[in-house]
């Protein structure tokens, strides 16, 4: 399992949403030397010089951005889904995730909706969450079956056996681990969290983060999503996938 925290002073924070939202991002990254050292190929040199003539780019830039674009690639070769608590920022940072690796995106909320015809909140209450948690294991199967995208999980999702087993076979799972306080203060803001619908919902949730955690830490890797912008936690998430994929 790798961990990525976030640095001191820079905190990071329906069945389908496909990546191409509002949302924009843009990526670069410093300059990338050959490994080996090797001399650049003919069509590797057109290319470069193809970006230099459209958009003004040094050859340092255009070899950077063909780089990034090979990295890029090489992600978007498995699903790559994201568990953690309520409030951690999973369907956000998953959409924009989405849109930089250009992958499908689907929610498994948005997805159960769809396909029961109902909202979560109502499934709990009319069919209970042992009903629930079948039919989020069997639309998460479905989407496991298709072509890689970004899958943003319900926070009970990975704490379920046999839905844990299928996403660590099928999937890298990426733990979005933020603090206590800040999800609460994030859930708080709505009222339609079926799980939170007690006396004290906010011991509710400390006592959900204190089952959970060790569950969550069994994820591929884990990545901090402090507060700040999103934007920030979907850069602490690619540069976890790109050690992975360099390990």
């Amino acid at each position: 399992m790798i961990t990525l925290q976030s640095m001191p002073q820079q905190e990071m924070t329906s069945v389908s949403s496909q990546s191409g939202g509002n949302d924009s991002d843009s990526a670069s990254e410093g300059a990338a030397a050959d490994a080996d050292g090797a001399c650049p190929t003919r069509s590797e040199q057109d290319d470069q010089s193809e970006h230099v003539e459209r958009h003004g780019l040094s050859n340092a830039q255009a070899a950077t951005q063909q780089n990034l674009r090979a990295e890029y690639a090489a992600l978007r070769q498995r699903t790559i889904a994201l568990v953690g608590l309520m409030g951690a920022g999973k369907t956000t940072v998953g959409r924009r995730l989405a849109q930089k690796l250009r992958l499908p995106f689907f929610d498994t909320d948005d997805a159960i909706e769809q396909a029961a015809g109902e909202s979560v909140a109502d499934i709990f209450a009319h069919r209970g969450e042992v009903e629930f948690r079948r039919g989020e294991r069997r639309v998460i199967a479905r989407l496991l079956e298709g072509q890689p995208h970004v899958l943003a999980t319900g926070g009970g999702a990975f704490i379920e056996p046999s839905t844990r087993a299928l996403l660590q076979e099928r999937a890298i799972t990426v733990w979005l681990r933020a603090p206590l306080d800040l999800t609460w203060r994030r859930v708080s803001r709505r009222s339609t969290r079926p799980l939170l619908k007690t006396p004290n919902p906010q011991q509710t949730l400390h006592d959900l983060w204190q089952a959970r955690a060790p569950i969550y830490a069994e994820a591929e890797l884990v990545v901090d999503s402090l507060d700040g912008p999103h934007d920030a936690t979907v850069e602490q998430v690619l540069t976890a996938l790109k050690r992975r994929l360099n390990a």
